[in-house]
């Protein structure tokens, strides 16, 4: 039985049960947060900086949401998660660092700020990280009028979902990137990111910066 330790509000949680629910796997979905402190507890010596999520396959613990894409794309053979081609899966590793760097990268600046204080968040740290999505979007933008994104569900989908649904709550994807607001929506359309927003709704009281009434 596969385990993922998490939360259903953390966007690299979301990185790990998009893949798991594309490939119809059976696990157990294990809550970390203060109701449940042996969850924590497993979380913090199973990763050198007590990150989630964690996925546990029978003697392998993996770390990494990257990674757990990775073990389930070998795992699951027969799953879209890494492209078969060479080239493709180059591609699809590439903006998947993309995504994880420099679009949730760039959001977690603005959330960082909030978190470190909620009546004065530091100003240059939210323009710092709202300057780094515009310019993932002017790129994003520029890429996908070039190439065409490698199918629905793979490690870019998994990447790429949970990175632009909160990205685009800090930072609204702007007129001048309608792929990339159209790929957005495509995203969040797909029934295994459609699922995670649901089980996400209750804590969006938690956003720092607030949470739009929409999505």
């Amino acid at each position: 039985m596969l385990a993922l330790y998490g939360h259903p509000f953390s966007s690299y949680t979301w990185k790990g049960l998009i893949p798991l629910y594309a490939t119809g796997a059976e696990f157990e979905f294990r809550e970390v947060g203060p109701d449940n402190p042996d969850h924590s507890d497993f979380v913090a010596q199973s990763h050198p900086a007590g990150k989630f999520p964690v996925l546990v396959d029978g003697n392998a613990t993996v770390i990494e949401a990257t990674a757990i894409v990775e073990h389930l794309a070998l795992k699951y053979p027969g799953s879209s998660l890494i492209p078969a081609d060479p080239a493709e899966a180059a591609t699809a590793r590439m903006l998947d660092r993309v995504f994880d760097n420099y679009v949730m990268g760039s959001a977690q600046l603005v959330v960082n700020a909030y978190l470190a204080d909620m009546q004065a968040p530091d100003p240059a740290q939210i323009e710092t990280g709202k300057q780094g999505l515009r310019r993932a979007y002017r790129w994003l933008e520029r890429w996908l009028e070039r190439n065409a994104m490698p199918a629905h569900v793979s490690l870019v989908t998994c990447a790429a979902a949970p990175s632009l649904f909160y990205a685009d709550w800090v930072e609204p994807i702007p007129a001048e990137a309608p792929r990339l607001a159209a790929f957005r929506a495509e995203l969040l359309a797909l029934p295994e990111v459609s699922r995670c927003v649901e089980d996400a709704r209750p804590f969006r009281p938690w956003f720092p910066p607030g949470a739009p009434d929409r999505d």
